[in-house]
């Protein structure tokens, strides 16, 4: 008996670029986690011109794969060491911006 496996929906995969974007940000260090992002993302624009179901459904597996390896990682705390205790540069930059626009958010409109 042959299995019949469905080609994804475009919800699906649109899930499931949100799942390893949101997987990637709880990784602890900042290099791991933005060759994770940046991995995710250019995978799926490698993969965006594909037409054939099979290879369409392949892909999808290996992300859902993917997914679960980097879930997993994550869960594990023997995978990751503790938080470093010292920021990267580009790590303060992304916070102050994050910190001013918050600032600015709640002077402008309130």
């Amino acid at each position: 008996m042959a299995t019949h496996i469905t080609t994804p929906t475009r919800t699906e995969v649109v899930s499931l670029l949100r799942a390893l974007l949101r997987t990637a940000q709880k990784f602890p260090y900042y290099n791991i986690r933005e060759y994770t992002k940046r991995r995710t993302l250019d995978g799926f624009r490698q993969n965006s011109s594909l037409s054939d179901p099979a290879h369409i459904t392949n892909a999808y597996a290996d992300g859902v794969s993917q997914l679960e390896v980097a879930q997993r990682v994550n869960a594990n705390p023997l995978s990751t060491p503790s938080t470093p205790k010292v920021k990267f540069i580009l790590e303060m930059k992304e916070q102050l911006k994050t910190d001013d626009l918050q600032a600015k958010m709640n002077t402008e409109y309130y």
